[in-house]
């Protein structure tokens, strides 16, 4: 469906390290003076009349998506629901984004992304992806009109690689790691626009509506903690942008607190949260159930561990027993989803046990993939 916004101020693309910046009229996805990651300037987010309530989707936010054409195609990415359920004894409220077009939380930011390459005259794309992101810029290539090509880790679940096949992407399948993949495609950069979700940072542009939504959703208030399953932090990432910008706009006066959980197996943010680190420390990568997540390397570590740090949050990482048990949880709860989003389950369980998150303190959980995604991982790991 193609809609209409009001034009935002634009941002610029800014070098975290150097203070340079680039006009976004043109795309990048990396720094001219150090080839290092990009950001987008500060947005100033928006207020409760600047919502538009006709539009159920994310661009409700239009406002404060800063694209640089006033016109965008949306398949109804966001707006997901967010459901008051039991855990452990106590209600929580579960942020449903494994309900999107693409079967993950992944739409909100490629939407955005895809949205702002098509206007800048963007037609050919390459990405690397473990999954999801992968489904999901296959998914918003076809409906946009891309040319997309996807390097994906050789053993990725079978479903999400015939996903990406059946929506017209051209899959590459490579051996070795999670980061091997990345280099492989950063290989290839020089052939098609680069647009990894990791480093294109509209993107987070898309991320940040997270925080939108729940502001919206819980009466225009913000609550006391948020848990996120993290592989790069996008979400981590998003949500900290988002609650800022409303704190900029004067629509709320706090951040929420902002929890992200890895699966120890392959946790490079636990381990340089752990290390009290602003630096990557090494850690040695294992296989893990929670293959979204996976990852023995970090993109935006500053970002993530300011996020996690100027909110009192904090990092942990969870064992695969833990995350089996909490996914076997939800299960009985009637939310099916992958693996992935079990690890946020299993660090909420953590989070409450240890009296991090209190009893009475409203907590969010957000559900970040559609266990259609990974029928055959969740069947092994239930014994179904």
């Amino acid at each position: 469906m193609r809609w209409e916004t009001k034009l935002s101020v634009l941002p610029d693309y800014i070098n975290p390290r150097t203070g340079a910046t680039w006009p976004v009229r043109t795309p990048r996805w990396c720094a001219a003076d150090d080839g290092g990651y990009v950001n987008l300037t500060p947005g100033a987010g928006l207020v409760r009349g600047d919502i538009n309530q006709s539009v159920a989707s994310l661009w409700r936010y239009g406002k404060a998506i800063r694209l640089p054409e006033m016109t965008f195609f949306s398949m109804g990415e966001g707006w997901t629901p967010l459901v008051p359920a039991p855990w452990q004894g106590r209600e929580i409220l579960m942020k449903m984004d494994f309900l999107m077009p693409s079967g993950s939380f992944k739409d909100r930011g490629v939407a955005v992304m895809l949205n702002y390459l098509k206007q800048t005259g963007v037609s050919e794309i390459l990405e690397d992806s473990s999954g999801n992101a992968g489904s999901s810029v296959a998914t918003y290539g076809a409906f946009l009109g891309f040319d997309s090509r996807i390097f994906v880790p050789a053993n990725a679940p079978v479903a999400k690689q015939k996903q990406m096949a059946a929506l017209g992407a051209d899959v590459v399948a490579v051996a070795g790691t999670r980061d091997d993949v990345a280099a492989a495609a950063h290989a290839e950069a020089d052939t098609r626009f680069y647009a990894g979700h990791n480093l294109q940072p509209y993107f987070l542009e898309g991320t940040k509506t997270l925080a939108f939504e729940i502001w919206e959703q819980c009466g225009f208030e913000v609550p006391d903690a948020i848990v996120i399953p993290m592989g790069q932090g996008s979400n981590v990432m998003g949500c900290h942008i988002g609650f800022n910008e409303l704190v900029r706009a004067g629509a709320i006066d706090r951040v929420p607190r902002l929890y992200g959980i890895q699966a120890e197996n392959a946790a490079p943010y636990y381990a340089a949260w752990a290390a009290n680190s602003d630096v990557p420390v090494e850690i040695d990568a294992k296989p893990t159930i929670a293959d979204g997540i996976a990852s023995s390397k970090t993109v935006r570590l500053t970002e993530v561990l300011a996020a996690l740090r100027e909110t009192d949050g904090a990092s942990i990482a969870v064992s695969e027993e833990e995350i089996c048990s909490a996914l076997r949880l939800l299960s009985e709860g009637g939310f099916f989803v992958e693996p992935t989003t079990a690890a946020g389950a299993a660090g909420l369980s953590r989070l409450m046990a240890d009296g991090s998150i209190g009893r009475d303190e409203r907590v969010i959980l957000i559900l970040t993939g559609s266990g259609l995604k990974a029928v055959d991982k969740i069947a092994t790991a239930l014994q179904v």
